[in-house]
């Protein structure tokens, strides 16, 4: 399936091509850059081009409903701007910031606080999300408020009806699971009682739709985590890094999931050595098995970068995995960091996917 002649068109001389986000049996999704009157903005893009001729009727159903509530929330500043639509591609915004899984905003009072806010002017236009279980769609900004993103499952509401004030119920009730999590002693006593009282759709889809839901997305599409990585990373990944550590000049090893355009999702492997020549040793012996498949890019670290608690930090990982380099920013919290992750940064394997953001050829300035 080959994207409209009037999208093809548009888009060849609009759009720019960057980083690959996601490419699932629903979408492709991308980040570049977008032409608009008044310039070129950063930008992402969701087409439906490379879906599958058996999943086509349910990716386009997704993406009509986006499309609609984007449409509604343009001048909300709660989420992406839609800045352009086609037959079967759609242009947003790009919001700056990482997903709360990567920010992990401990004690961020006003991080929540904007993300109910952020949820009032949504329900006020309309429009329940339908989908902020999922960490990854709430992103924090560089400006430190909440965000909302991928609005595919996004309902839109002419009126006030129950199903709506359910719909809206359950966006707050996930707003504030996320608090319970990041900053549980911020709760207040109503947001503990409405914790504690799932609606009853909510209570019915746990009990029978939530199972077929799991058995069609982890058995059939290979939905099996947040990241992305589906099957390779839940799977594989704890095989490869068991195999990693059994060679004895390896102190550590961590591995993330990135989208690749040629095989939909690669796996990339940091691992905490002193010999720089080591890659071409682990390759050996990872080639020799013949599953798991090892991992596109192998990158060796003197350090693996790790908390206070001494967790190793996936999420900086992921993104120099995804050569998202200009997110990294907002992570960092002392000039030592800086220093430690400019040597990871210089030494990247991913780089045929790259794009010249504002600050990925500054990594990390100073």
């Amino acid at each position: 399936m080959s994207l409209p002649k009037q999208d093809a068109a548009f888009l060849s001389t609009t759009w720019t091509e960057g980083v690959l986000l996601k490419r699932d049996v629903f979408s492709t999704v991308e980040r570049g850059r977008f032409r608009t009157d008044s310039g070129e903005v950063d930008a992402v893009l969701r087409r439906l081009d490379q879906v599958p001729w058996w999943s086509y009727p349910v990716a386009r159903h997704l993406f009509e409903r986006e499309r609609k509530a984007l449409t509604l929330a343009r001048d909300l500043g709660v989420g992406p701007k839609l800045l352009w639509n086609g037959r079967r591609s759609l242009v947003r915004g790009f919001v700056d910031g990482v997903a709360l899984h990567l920010a992990k905003p401990y004690d961020d009072l006003a991080y929540f606080q904007s993300g109910k806010l952020a949820l009032r002017k949504l329900h006020r236009a309309g429009i329940c999300h339908n989908d902020l279980a999922k960490e990854q769609n709430w992103l924090r900004g560089s400006d430190g408020r909440a965000y909302l993103t991928d609005f595919q499952l996004a309902a839109c509401f002419t009126r006030r009806s129950p199903l709506f004030r359910i719909a809206a119920y359950e966006d707050l009730r996930h707003l504030l699971k996320h608090k319970r999590t990041y900053a549980p002693n911020a709760l207040t006593p109503s947001e503990r009682r409405i914790l504690a009282h799932k609606s009853i759709i909510a209570r019915t889809w746990l009990m029978t739709g939530k199972k077929v839901y799991q058995a069609i997305t982890r058995g059939l599409f290979s939905f099996t985590d947040r990241e992305g990585g589906g099957r390779r990373l839940v799977n594989d990944a704890p095989v490869l890094i068991a195999r990693i550590r059994e060679n004895s000049d390896v102190r550590d090893a961590a591995i993330v999931a990135f989208a690749d355009r040629r095989t939909g999702v690669g796996l990339y492997a940091f691992v905490e050595a002193d010999q720089a020549g080591l890659e071409a040793q682990l390759r050996s012996a990872l080639g020799s098995v013949r599953t798991p498949k090892p991992p596109e890019h192998i990158q060796i670290v003197p350090s693996l970068p790790r908390d206070a608690s001494g967790k190793v930090r996936t999420e900086i990982l992921q993104l120099i995995a995804m050569n998202q380099i200009d997110l990294i920013e907002p992570l960092i919290t002392s000039p030592a960091d800086r220093e430690f992750f400019r040597g990871i940064l210089e030494s990247r394997k991913n780089l045929r996917d790259r794009f010249n953001f504002a600050s990925t050829d500054q990594a990390l300035p100073s």
